[in-house]
């Protein structure tokens, strides 16, 4: 006799039944389905479905892949397990540091989602009855509750070439996302005029020029040769400390430890909880309105040594990198990184300073550092880029971190990358032999700007407008993206891209709070042309647009416009795909398809 059951509803079904029909599912329809019930977006959040879906759709995966199709041999096909062949690469592939925690559901639409470039307000102002736009001379993030407000409030912090500090919302929860919410008097910066020798002005090729202590709520800028302090809940002056060469280069703020200041000439500890010396007081009241002409040189016979500082050989650091303590990444340790206009990184360590401690040799020109807490092994890299590691190598903790330096080599980007050992005979963080890489040929085509971790990736912009997600290895690319659809009103041309898309992101910054609740899809990339911000957020449309107003040009510009944009966009594609194309052909002959 026939059973008369009926089949149970979906919403009956227990969990591993739904999870095992959701494999068969698109990505965007599991991020429809969610919307449907709390179960369903419980189940579509799983972190293991999402993992699942980043590891089969990685480009690791698929070059792994591609290699193998290349090389047919059936003694290596021989009775392997596709089961056991999966886990392995899954295991090779994981780019997760033990103890880190990671979103795989932002994961996903970071590596493989829309991305749209969105423009903060551009300051104005208004002169004669003329309005003018205000530049941007830097950014710095400040989230003034360390993310503990249970919204996220985060702001970012720009001098204005006008002398003024401005702040934006970041997130949108004090105002409109990207909007002005607070901006100071011009001049703010600048010392008072009775000095006429010395210009008023922030100087623009200065790109480290903003730290914010978010406990502190102040933010230090570099102008010219003084370090100004400025309380950001007033947005207020309230310290200037001079220094005898100009400020070329600060490293963030961390508690607990003294600012790292890179001028011209040397590098110098700034403790700025402490009162400033009687020394750089009387070299303050040279520049000010009392004692500016009568005594130029008063400075010079103060009997008060300077602080120690250490002096470089050859001038002009560019970043300053406090590296952080090992398993502790919101402190930093005691040593600290300085890369610049010289060829090898420099290597301090802060209870012996000025003392060098080392240095490590790279030959480009070194423009922007941070690191990663796991250690780096370049033969384990390449063993992992392979897919060749068993599953029990993967997991083998290495000691120590690693030091991400990214710049110029020969008119092309460079990528590096520096193992460091933490043995606890060490005096601080050395170099470890055959740790080092050096990507100066994928990396990127023009000089890389700067660079910082998203996620469990690399990100970094180049000189030709591109940003570009790489994976920890250094060598595989995820994903890339032109920032160079602004609102500018200078003409485009079709080799020149969209209006303004010459636009460089030379400072980015990542929106992930430090602390507290993380919302989906909240980490963004904010960054910094050299002239006014944008950020670019991980959806299919813009959250927020600062461009012109409908009602500044007529319905038959917009149109046009419009159609010369899509022509554009249609031949730049044509174009990327051809150079894909080419390259792809490249890398078949230097080696099946290795990058």
């Amino acid at each position: 006799m026939a059973s008369s059951r009926r089949p149970l509803p979906w919403d009956e079904l227990p969990d591993e039944i739904v999870l095992h029909i959701l494999r068969y599912l698109d990505p965007c329809h599991i991020t429809r389905l969610q919307f449907v019930s709390r179960r369903l977006r419980k189940l579509c959040l799983d972190e293991k479905l999402w993992r699942q879906l980043c590891f089969q759709d990685s480009s690791w995966y698929r070059s792994v892949q591609n290699r193998r199709a290349l090389v047919k041999n059936p003694a290596d096909l021989l009775g392997v397990d596709p089961g056991w062949r999966r886990r392995q690469d899954k295991a090779n592939w994981n780019p997760v540091y033990p103890g880190e925690n990671v979103s795989w559901y932002d994961e996903y639409i970071q590596r493989h989602g829309p991305a749209s470039v969105n423009w903060l307000q551009t300051p104005r102002k208004h002169d004669g009855g003329l309005e003018a736009l205000v530049e941007a001379r830097g950014v710095a993030l400040y989230s003034p509750h360390d993310g503990r407000d249970g919204v996220g409030t985060m702001f970012a912090v720009s001098p204005l070439e006008d002398g003024s500090i401005c702040l934006w919302d970041v997130n949108g929860n004090r105002a409109r996302q990207g909007s002005i919410v607070a901006r100071s008097r011009p001049g703010k910066l600048f010392m008072e005029a009775h000095n006429a020798r010395r210009s008023r002005r922030v100087d623009a090729d200065v790109i480290e020029c903003v730290s914010v202590s978010d406990s502190g709520h102040r933010a230090f800028f570099a102008v010219q040769s003084h370090l100004v302090e400025v309380d950001l809940n007033r947005l207020d002056v309230v310290n200037r400390t001079g220094f005898e060469w100009s400020i070329t280069a600060l490293s963030a703020v961390h508690d607990g430890v003294p600012l790292t200041v890179g001028t011209s000439l040397g590098i110098h500890l700034h403790d700025f909880r402490a009162r400033t010396r009687a020394g750089h007081d009387m070299a303050e009241r040279v520049d000010g309105p009392l004692e500016g002409v009568a005594h130029p040189f008063k400075a010079i016979f103060d009997p008060n040594p300077l602080p120690p500082y250490a002096p470089l050989s050859q001038p002009t650091p560019i970043s300053i990198l406090h590296l952080p303590r090992q398993g502790s990444p919101d402190q930093a340790s005691d040593d600290i990184y300085v890369a610049g206009r010289f060829s090898n990184i420099l290597h301090y360590d802060r209870r012996k300073f000025p003392s060098i401690a080392g240095s490590i040799y790279s030959g480009a020109l070194i423009k922007s550092l941070t690191s990663l807490p796991g250690s780096f092994s370049a033969v384990h890299s390449e063993l992992r880029r392979q897919a060749e590691l068993s599953v029990a190598q993967t997991k083998t903790e290495m000691a120590g971190q690693t030091l991400i330096a990214g710049g110029g080599y020969n008119t092309k980007g460079s990528l590096e990358m520096y193992g460091l050992n933490t043995a606890a005979d060490s005096a601080g963080h050395g170099m470890l032999q055959n740790s080092a890489m050096k990507n100066r040929q994928t990396a990127a085509s023009a000089t890389i700007l700067s660079i910082i971790n998203h996620g469990t990736k690399l990100v970094f912009s180049d000189g030709t407008g591109l940003l570009k997600w790489f994976e920890r290895d250094g060598s595989t690319e995820c994903r890339r993206l032109r920032i160079g659809h602004s609102d500018s009103e200078e003409e485009g041309s079709l080799f020149a891209s969209m209006p303004a898309s010459d636009d460089l992101a030379r400072k980015i910054l990542s929106t992930r709070p430090k602390q507290g609740p993380e919302r989906p899809n909240d980490d963004n990339i904010l960054f910094w042309t050299g002239e006014k911000l944008g950020m670019v957020t991980f959806t299919a449309g813009p959250r927020f647009d600062y461009g012109p107003t409908p009602e500044e040009s007529s319905a038959a510009e917009q149109e046009e416009e419009m159609r010369r944009r899509a022509y554009v966009e249609r031949m730049r594609r044509a174009l990327d795909c051809q150079a894909d194309e080419v390259r792809f052909t490249g890398n078949l002959e230097m080696g099946m398809g290795a990058r």
